[in-house]
């Protein structure tokens, strides 16, 4: 009887020990999320979820960068054989980008752009950290919401199969 004790507890820890011992997968991201770069709605392509996972951060443009900028230049990088191009977008306008099915809408720029618990601003007018919010449709869906920026291209970019988008500076007035 001892030894039938004697198994069933030895049994009951090892059960114990391999259910806590066993690896626990992450949750499936969440429609719609996917790794940075992908460039969901309102999801992957916003740095450190600016705009996705939660409610949407505010955008403050400071009274001192208001007004100082009225343009962007964007490359495009059209990635069957055409080349890079560049192209100076009016803010808070669409531009449909030529060879594509693509509509670029630039929206806010931010010189020195900055993120708080609730809002993104810019910390003065410098061009120390600029990037610019841009929102991407295909055939009238939008299919990347978020910011690009020219001192770090690589981070938070919107790449598709047919081009890849990079901020190259800002137009002053």
């Amino acid at each position: 009887m001892k030894r039938i004790a004697l198994l069933l507890t030895v049994l009951f820890a090892f059960t114990v020990a391999g259910a806590a011992c066993k690896k626990k997968e992450p949750p499936p991201p969440l429609p719609g999320q996917g790794m940075p770069g992908q460039g969901m709605p309102g999801e992957a392509g916003a740095p450190h979820g600016m705009m996705g996972g939660g409610p949407e951060k505010k955008v403050v443009v400071p009274d001192s960068v208001k007004g100082q900028w009225k343009a962007v230049k964007i490359e495009v990088d059209y990635k069957k054989g055409q080349g890079k191009k560049a192209f100076a977008v009016p803010l808070n306008s669409e531009f449909k980008i030529p060879d594509t099915d693509l509509t670029l809408k630039v929206g806010e720029f931010l010189p020195h752009f900055a993120m708080t618990a609730d809002s993104i601003t810019s910390n003065s007018n410098n061009l120390e950290n600029p990037a610019v919010g841009v929102d991407v449709a295909q055939g009238g869906k939008n299919v990347f919401h978020g910011w690009l920026f020219s001192k770090f291209p690589d981070i938070h970019q919107f790449q598709s199969d047919a081009i890849g988008l990079k901020l190259l500076e800002p137009v002053k007035k």
